[in-house]
């Protein structure tokens, strides 16, 4: 079995610009990578929470759930971009390409990917925050409603 050289660079950036499929653990472990799985069938959980939540009145609890766990895989995706890329690259070949005598030699576009990473998966969780907090409070509202009703 033949080893093949993983790149720093390609690794982030498929977490960074593919978030929650998995294809960044696909590309470093292969197909027997627990994690891979996990934000498969998170995302996927995660789609059709959302679609759920958009196309139908009501507003499930289970739903909701849904969707958190695809925040949840997207955003561990983008965090793991930002740990890849931030790792010095002596540490990413030992661990990664232990057999091989390429190495990695990553600058400036690693770097973007941890940015880019970065600052979506902030936006994202915020706004996830941000809807929580105002689904929850909204619920609090209705039901003192009924209350002084």
């Amino acid at each position: 079995m033949a080893i093949h050289f993983k790149s720093k660079l390609l690794a982030c950036a498929l977490g960074t610009f593919l978030p929650g499929t998995g294809l960044n653990w696909l590309y470093l472990k292969g197909p027997q990578c627990l994690w891979l799985y996990l934000h498969l069938i998170t995302i996927i959980l995660g789609t059709l929470g959302w679609f759920d939540l958009t196309h139908s009145e009501d507003k499930s609890l289970l739903s909701w759930f849904a969707v958190s766990l695809g925040e949840i895989s997207l955003l561990t995706s983008w965090l793991t971009s930002i740990v890849l890329g931030l790792r010095p690259d002596p540490r990413f070949d030992a661990y990664f390409n232990p057999t091989t005598t390429q190495k990695n030699q990553s600058g400036w576009p690693v770097i973007l990917c941890v940015i880019i990473s970065l600052m979506v998966g902030a936006f994202i969780l915020m706004a996830g925050l941000a809807i929580i907090f105002e689904q929850y409070f909204i619920g609090q509202i209705e039901a003192a409603r009924k209350i002084s009703q």
